[in-house]
């Protein structure tokens, strides 16, 4: 995660030509002169994309009568975020008001120099970039560079700053090293089988039983892609993902490749998840068995761990509609949980 203020003067923002907008007509920066601009690079397959987006959404409700214009440029990981149905969906369930343009060729990405998800860029009233952030966090240097800008472009008396809205991002967390993201497609792949990969392939896979970190693993039939793995397995068979991890939290971003509606359990070190250590998408049956139910294609939080630490995660279906991406980690903890451990 890193910020930075930029000289004042020194870089001209962009126009943002994208493919399609959401919530409103397209945004000319050009024409905007006078007033501050904020855009975010975001995903909504990506974790640290969803974690920014909260601070996007509060300073858009803040600040919008005092002049700044909020956009989000939507650049997609994953080739299914290039369905306008897939990012329509994800931002009436996170509840964006604010315009959003999709950048399915990167280009504004790419004219923007961003390498990273999230990215954020703040643009003072003569259209230049004066501020950005790549990556999550920092979001009081940020918040500081929009009511900084607001104030030169006239805007008055602002509201104080916002407080953090999560423990995690208050002064004193600790964010431990922790397993880095895995894809699954075998171009950034991460798997720890012997059988590796075989492109555009049917590979049958046997559980090594012994797991390394920083790898999955794989029992059954699993069709290599590009940017995914898929269920092949005969009818009624089972086929299953082993994950050695260290974190707080796991996510995983999973598509329905043909037909939605199926069920993939999850299990922690041979057990099923509890009220305790479930993610927020997990459901409990009333046999205690955990699961979460594949309807679309996103990110889901898996396991939210009350302690920072090593496990074993297991996911298993019988649906070869089960297509896996990445899985995706958090790490950090507030001083009282330090304290106790």
């Amino acid at each position: 995660m890193t910020t930075k203020d930029i000289e004042v003067h020194s870089v001209r923002a962009h126009e943002l030509y994208g493919d399609f907008w959401f919530n409103s007509e397209p945004v000319p920066i050009a024409a905007l002169r006078g007033r501050v601009i904020l855009i975010h690079f975001w995903d909504f397959a990506c974790s640290h994309c969803l974690r920014a987006i909260p601070y996007i959404r509060e300073w858009h409700k803040r600040y919008a009568s005092y002049g700044l214009i909020v956009v989000g440029v939507h650049t997609p990981k994953f080739p299914f975020g290039k369905n306008p149905e897939n990012v329509q969906k994800a931002i009436n369930r996170l509840g964006i008001e604010y315009p959003v343009v999709m950048d399915n060729e990167s280009l504004i990405w790419s004219n923007y120099g961003t390498r990273f998800w999230p990215s954020t860029f703040v643009i003072d009233k003569n259209g230049f970039v004066r501020h950005q952030n790549f990556g999550e966090g920092n979001y009081g240097a940020t918040e500081h560079s929009i009511q900084s800008l607001l104030y030169d472009s006239g805007a008055g008396e602002l509201p104080l700053p916002m407080e953090p809205l999560r423990e995690t991002d208050k002064p004193g967390a600790v964010c431990y090293r922790m397993t880095p993201e895995l894809f699954a497609g075998y171009l950034r792949g991460s798997i720890g089988n012997i059988e590796g990969y075989v492109p555009e392939s049917v590979v049958h896979y046997d559980d090594p039983k012994i797991y390394l970190g920083g790898r999955f693993y794989l029992d059954g039939n699993w069709l290599n892609d590009r940017n995914s793995l898929r269920l092949n397995e005969q009818e009624g068979r089972e086929g299953h993902l082993i994950l050695n991890y260290e974190a707080l939290e796991v996510n995983a971003v999973i598509k329905p490749e043909e037909h939605a509606g199926f069920e993939v359990v999850v299990r922690q070190d041979d057990q099923y998840l509890t009220v305790k250590n479930k993610g927020d998408d997990i459901h409990i049956d009333s046999e205690g068995r955990s699961h979460i139910q594949i309807g679309e294609p996103r990110m889901f939080n898996l396991v939210k761990n009350k302690e920072f630490g090593e496990h074993v995660l297991k996911l298993s279906t019988r649906s070869n509609s089960f297509g896996l991406y990445s899985f995706t980690f958090v790490s950090c903890v507030v001083p009282e949980m330090i304290s106790n451990n």
